[in-house]
């Protein structure tokens, strides 16, 4: 910038982005300081390098921004790898598809690798079975990037996530939506001057009323001594 490039010759482009020419050091620096601007080397490789009229603060400003703009539209894509094995057996088959489930739905990438050993490989029908199965149970949170393929000693898939939009609600959320709809409900009054806070249990939909026409006649249940 300035004093410190060291080219005899700069090709400069104006502070309204037309091209001024080539210009001695001298020339452009001059040019710059009638402008009440600086004189900035974008393309230092050029023959001759390549120097704007611009403000400096401004151009690191913007130049700032644009960094930012474009970090926002980079996804760093997370890869979760889970190992199948052909002879798996069933309830571990579950809780790898459980973890896979769970990956997928904080957008991550699963990488299914299922392994064979020793005389297993004779026999790849039934890893492939095996990966189908694992598919099957993951399909409405995930979907395979390709067909499951037999790679060396191994079958190797990868699974990217469905859009948030079209993905079946996840286990954890599931639960979560439950237990928030069963937590006791509560209500703050004030009794004799004093805060008090009162718990009201929710009360299930398939509960029937209780007799009396009130869903909750307090006389419902009062004993009469005739």
């Amino acid at each position: 910038m300035n004093g410190k490039i060291r080219a005899r010759e700069v090709r400069v482009i104006g502070a309204d982005g037309n091209q001024l020419g080539i210009l001695t050091l001298g020339d452009a620096l001059t040019q710059a300081r009638a402008n009440g601007v600086d004189l900035v080397e974008i393309a230092p490789n050029a023959n001759p390098p390549v120097c704007r009229l611009v403000d400096y603060g401004k151009f690191r400003y913007e130049h700032a921004k644009r960094e930012k703009e474009s970090r926002k539209h980079q996804h760093a894509t997370k890869v979760k790898e889970v190992q199948l094995s052909p002879k798996i057996d069933p309830h571990d088959l579950s809780v790898k598809l459980e973890h896979a489930i769970d990956f997928l739905c904080e957008d991550m990438k699963v990488k299914v690798t299922l392994k064979f050993r020793g005389r297993e490989l004779a026999h790849t029908e039934f890893g492939f079975h095996v990966v189908q199965k694992f598919l099957t149970g993951i399909a409405p949170y995930g979907h395979p990037d390709f067909e499951p393929k037999l790679v060396g000693r191994g079958i190797n898939v990868m699974i990217t996530p469905l859009p948030r939009n079209k993905r079946a609600k996840g286990p954890c959320q599931t639960e979560g939506d439950e237990a928030s709809a069963a937590s006791p409900a509560r209500i703050e009054t004030v009794y004799h001057g004093r805060p008090v806070q009162i718990e009201i249990e929710p009360r299930s939909l398939s509960e029937e009323p209780r007799p009396g026409g009130f869903s909750n006649n307090p006389f419902a249940e009062l004993e009469l001594n005739r």
